[in-house]
Parts: C-alpha cells; structure tokens; sequence
C-alpha cells in the first residue's frame, strides 16, 4: 500500500506541475503585462504609471526566470500579491475560506443525506410507480438550471414569504444562519436530483446481487436488507462521488456565493474574473487542482476501510 500511494503521489505531483505549466502559457504568453496593468490602473494611466507597474508585479522580466519563480511561488505557497488592488492573495484567500466552508459544508452534509435517504426510498419500491415517479422527479430536477433555483428561491421564499434575507453575510453567530439558510437550501435542492438518481441506480444493482436473495431467503425484511445490506455494500461508489467533490468544499459554490453576496473564495473568483485579476486566477486554480488530485488519493484510500477486499498495490 505504501508503494501505491508514494506511487499516486509522484503522478499527482506531475500531474499539478503539469496544471501550473498550462497556467503559465495562459497568464503569462498569452496576457500582455501591459493590458493587465491597464486594466488595474485605468485606461488612462500613464506610460510610466504602467511601467512602475508591471516592475513592481515582475511582469517585465525574462521568461525562464518568470517560469522558474511562477514554479517557486505556487509550490511554496506564496501566491503575492493581487494584480487589482495589490493586496495579499493568501489573506484574501483566508478570509474567504470562512464563509465559504460555511455554506459548502451544510451544502455538502445535506445534500448527501437527503439524496441518499431519497434514493434508498426509491429504490425500496423499485419497479413500482413510486419508483418511476421518483425518477422522474429526479430527471426534472437534475435538468432544471441552477440560476432558476437561485432566482425562485430568492423570490418565493426571499421576497414572497420573507422567511430568510435574499442576499447578504453576517458572520455574527446570532444571525449567520438566517443568511446562509436560503443559499444552503437553493444548494441542496439544486443537486439533489442528480446525486438521488445516480445513488438510486447503485442501489437498485446492488439489490439484485446473491447476497440479497440470501438475506431474503433467511428472512431479513427489505428495510433491514436495504439500510444493513445493501448502502453498506454500497459504499464505494457512493464514496467516490461524494469525496470528488471535497475541491468545491474549499473553492466555493460560485454561483451561490456571487448571487446570494456571500464574500467566500467563489465570490473572490468571480471578481478576480472580472477584473482581470490574473494573479488570484492563478492561485484559485492552483489550489482546485491540488485538493483534486488529493481527493483522488483520499478515495483510493478510502476503498480500503469500507471494503476489506480491496487492496491497493
């Protein structure tokens, strides 16, 4: 097992200097200093206001040397400076991991509860009009965009009902979860569908396995064959699905955040976006590849303690 993950570990390792290469050909080769440092001081600036720049950013100088420190500075963590306002990356990046994680993380706990627990109904009345009702339930939902989830649920529930405020964050604890209850709400109901019906297709194989009519046969209840038998046995792709999406617990939602105004890590993208801010960009991305290809690592060894049988080698 060691061999295997030092194994993983070298191709995730290529794999994110690989990542940061591709960041450099689209940052630092395709961007002209000169229009990023346009964009953050004005059209109108100066010629030697953008020149002071692009010196201060070390946009100006060769590019083996820009390689070699884009290289230094990702992998060590030192992520500079924003080319908008010039504050630190990493503080804006710390500030915003709070809220974020404070919406990802209900988001994520929900949803994989209710898409579960849903899917184990349907697939508990499998073949009946239960179960054809609940897929296409799930298919309707699935299908159905994001932003109309967004813009239903501020309207109906923000605006009509007035239960929780449409946008806005207070990390006060007396009221943070009036603002995050709406987001987390739009969150789950928006993948629910998706997660229910892919959850729903493993359960239904499972029950048609050996061990299943063995259960029967000796008497154990479908319920009991369901929650004891079948989720556990279950597990592994459920596993895999649900540990792919640990990146998004840390880069943030980021439609969510940008409209529901919670100042998370998805709402700092959205603005680096439009601002041209391409040293953010880069850290942003940066990271999302690294939590991924740890994510991977994470369920290869995740296989192993929900599966005895499972070896890595």
């Amino acid at each position: 097992m060691l061999s295997y993950l030092l194994r993983r570990l070298v191709y995730g390792f290529a794999t994110v200097l690989g990542v940061l290469l591709l960041l450099y050909v689209l940052f630092f080769l395709y961007a002209e200093p000169g229009d990023i440092a346009r964009r953050a001081l004005g059209e109108k600036a100066a010629p030697e206001a953008i020149a002071q720049w692009i010196r201060n950013h070390g946009y100006d100088r060769p590019a083996p040397r820009l390689l070699l420190d884009h290289y230094r500075r990702m992998l060590t963590f030192d992520f500079g400076r924003s080319d908008a306002d010039d504050s630190p990356i990493a503080l804006r990046l710390r500030r915003g991991l709070g809220p974020t994680l404070a919406l990802t993380l209900p988001v994520f706990a929900l949803g994989l509860l209710a898409a579960t627990t849903l899917a184990l109904f349907v697939a508990y009345f499998r073949d009946t009009y239960i179960d054809r009702a609940g897929v296409a339930l799930c298919v309707l939902g699935m299908s159905v965009s994001i932003l109309l989830y967004i813009i239903g649920g501020q309207f109906l529930i923000g605006k009509v009902l007035r239960w929780f405020p449409i946008s806005g964050f207070d990390p006060s604890p007396a009221v943070v979860l009036r603002f995050l209850a709406l987001p987390v709400l739009v969150g789950v109901a928006a993948g629910v569908g998706s997660d229910a019906r892919f959850y729903r297709t493993v359960f239904v194989e499972e029950s048609n396995r050996d061990y299943v009519r063995t259960a029967r046969a000796k008497g154990c209840g479908d319920a009991r064959i369901m929650v004891r038998h079948v989720l556990r046995n279950a597990l592994i792709p459920l596993l895999t699905r649900a540990v792919m999406a640990i990146p998004l617990l840390f880069t943030g939602f980021i439609l969510l955040e940008s409209f529901f105004g919670i100042p998370g890590i998805g709402s700092l993208t959205v603005d680096a976006i439009q601002g041209n801010d391409f040293a953010t960009l880069r850290a942003v991305v940066f990271l999302g590849s690294l939590l991924f290809v740890l994510a991977q690592i994470l369920t290869d060894v995740a296989y192993t303690l929900v599966d005895p049988r499972v070896r890595l080698s």
